[in-house]
């Protein structure tokens, strides 16, 4: 009897919607009429469906040379990429750190290995998957953080706490000790193979703890897993070394006599080795949530026994006093944005003036950056190497520049050179040493932070 009665109200309230909300023929008449099909409109109309959409909205009263002169400029010399990997995130800091090894030992070119960083980025995912899958055994398939793993069991994505996790446990490596291989310069083949390959394994693990498996006669299946995991990635991208020869060397000659380095040695011997987990932190800007307070990402890390994603929510423009300090001091910073958003890609200028959107399509466009972050239309989406500042007579902010990784014929020479307020708008995260950082930023951190879950869109890992 109950399920009869709600099936009626169900009946009842769907016809009722159909009703006032559905797209009638009287409805639809008004939306036909609304478009007056004038001369104009079809002119509009023509170019639309003909062209590519930016180059129609570009604004050609905005167009100009980009300026390469800055106030404060870190200087860097080679201009590296990604290809089509989504590893913006592992170039951005071994730029960081690149620039840091140039102006120490006096190399004009000198370039990481990222695929010897990368390889082990992928296995030690590959692990904390599966470590995740155990963990979670007890849990429906349906639960959320079960869905969420089989979803995401692997990404060549990530960001600045899986840098320098991986840089501290694995050291790094001259880019000419470990080179790239196709799979690491185009990764979505491999990786769709590879994520496969952990999901089926994740089900085996399942389905062995449905029959009684201990957990460690879980863990053991797991490195019988990994040994396969291993095998595809030294496949893919080659071994790693466990040691290798290096000099420094500047103008074709060696200043110091060669010396063997396995990588965690040279990473502290010749990079400085330092602990950027305890020397560093992750401002971001992100006004859909209280600023000055910390925040702390749910198993958004790159490995099992690493850091979760840690940062401080803060207004941008003190994000700003702390990154030109950074540069005042002639430190390059790891850097986050939106950059698809109005870039220009012929000049690499990302500029809020660079597109009319609304004049061609007879609107406006008005979000602001809360409202785009709540309504999934902006979050971080690339990460790059911020390394100059143009201050005014006033010592404010007018225009940045990023070194990038999409080849040095992209956009500026290889750089990206952006507005203030183009800064405002789409900036989220920026990385900087403590010693640039206020006192009252610092003691943020003691706080206990606001633990946020794994799928909050707004943490998705940069490309």
């Amino acid at each position: 009897m109950k399920r009869t009665a709600l099936y009626l109200v169900l009946c009842l309230c769907g016809g009722m919607a159909s009703a006032q909300q559905a797209l009638t023929p009287d409805v639809l008449k008004t939306l036909k009429d609304s478009y007056a099909n004038d001369r104009t409109d079809k002119a509009i109309r023509n170019a639309v469906n003909a062209n590519p959409i930016k180059k129609l909205a570009a604004n050609s009263a905005h167009t100009a040379d980009a300026d390469m002169d800055f106030t404060y400029k870190v200087q860097s010399s080679g201009i590296t990429d990604q290809k089509s990997s989504g590893r913006c995130w592992l170039f951005t800091g071994t730029n960081v750190l690149r620039a840091q090894l140039m102006a120490r030992t006096g190399m004009k070119n000198f370039y990481f290995s990222t695929v010897y960083t990368f390889f082990y980025d992928q296995l030690e995912k590959s692990n904390l998957f599966l470590q995740g899958i155990i963990d979670t055994r007890e849990k429906p398939l349906d639960d959320k953080m079960v869905e969420w793993l089989f979803r995401n069991p692997l990404s060549d994505g990530g960001q600045f706490t899986g840098v320098s996790d991986l840089f501290e446990k694995y050291g790094v490596v001259p880019r000419e000790v470990m080179a790239e291989t196709y799979s690491s310069d185009n990764t979505s083949e491999f990786a769709s193979l590879l994520k496969r390959k952990l999901r089926e394994g994740g089900m085996n693990l399942r389905a062995a703890a449905e029959k009684g498996a201990s957990e460690k006669e879980l863990e053991q299946q797991k490195v019988e897993l990994m040994k396969t995991v291993y095998r595809m990635l030294v496949y893919a991208y080659g071994e790693p070394p466990a040691s290798f020869i290096w000099a420094p060397k500047v103008n074709g000659k060696y200043t110091e006599k060669s010396k063997t380095y396995t990588p965690q040695s040279f990473y502290k011997e010749v990079c400085g080795g330092e602990d950027l987990n305890a020397n560093y932190v992750m401002l971001m800007n992100d006004p859909s949530r209280p600023y000055r307070q910390v925040y702390e990402i749910d198993y958004d890390r790159h490995t099992y026994d690493g850091h979760n994603w840690l940062y401080v929510n803060l207004p941008v423009e003190e994000i700003k006093e702390m990154a030109v300090a950074s540069l005042k001091d002639s430190t390059m910073m790891y850097f986050s944005c939106d950059v698809s958003k109005f870039l220009n890609p012929k000049d690499g200028t990302l500029d809020l003036d660079n597109y009319d959107y609304g004049s061609l399509f007879g609107t406006t466009f008005g979000m602001d950056k809360k409202q785009r972050i709540q309504s999934f239309d902006s979050g971080s989406t690339h990460a790059m190497t911020l390394m100059a500042v143009d201050l005014d007579e006033a010592g404010k902010p007018e225009r940045w520049m990023v070194e990038n990784s999409w080849g040095a014929d992209y956009g500026a020479q290889g750089h990206l050179i952006m507005t203030d307020r183009w800064f405002d708008e789409y900036m989220f995260r920026v990385v900087v040493n403590k010693k640039y950082c206020p006192q009252e930023v610092l003691e943020l951190l003691k706080q206990k932070p606001v633990r946020l879950p794994a799928w909050d869109p707004m943490f998705q890992n940069e490309l």
